[in-house]
């Protein structure tokens, strides 16, 4: 699924290639690498099945990029074409502190702040959350990762207007590099 392109500087998804690893990205390097799986989600289009891609890579710098596409599928797992794509940053800060930085196409683009709550399971919640005048009204989010017998789980819940928190996206990803 992933086309690279030779770049004249390194951007790996392998800890065993590329540039070395710096030690400011330890809190979240068991994320590294490429995943993909299947997830559910909610919308206002009703809820849905999708398929996922995710890439976590890094340059050697302290942080790691964050890419990820997803595809809806029909209840029987047919592609029926492109759904939600981001892209982004996840930034340690020092000890368990966590940021994530958080771009999509629909206009939304969100911080998020955290903690690394073990060696394996992060929990964000949004800090800024902006968006273009057609981009969907969320007003805060929150985010959960955790690594759970080699897979990668998450889920994703957010708030419109003054409402309540509600369930938007979970997924299970297998490691695939």
């Amino acid at each position: 699924m992933s086309e690279q392109t030779e770049l004249p500087v390194p951007d790996t998804a392998d800890v065993r290639s590329g540039a070395e690893v710096s030690e400011d990205i330890l809190s979240v390097l068991p994320l590294l690498g490429e995943w993909h799986g299947e997830g559910q989600a909610a919308g206002t289009g009703g809820d849905h099945r999708f398929g996922q891609w995710v890439r976590f890579a890094h340059d050697g710098r302290g942080f790691l990029v964050y890419e990820s596409r997803t595809w809806r599928l029909t209840d029987d797992g047919k592609i029926v074409g492109p759904d939600v794509r981001e892209s982004g940053f996840w930034r340690p800060r020092g000890g368990d502190d966590v940021e994530l930085l958080v771009a999509a196409p629909d206009g939304l683009l969100e911080i998020y702040v955290g903690t690394a709550r073990t060696t394996t399971s992060w929990e964000l919640s949004s800090d800024v959350v902006a968006r273009t005048p057609d981009a969907p009204e969320v007003t805060r989010s929150v985010r959960l990762y955790g690594i759970v017998e080699g897979a990668l789980m998450y889920a994703i819940d957010r708030a419109v207007g003054e409402g309540p928190l509600r369930p938007t996206m979970s997924a299970r990803l297998e490691r695939i590099r």
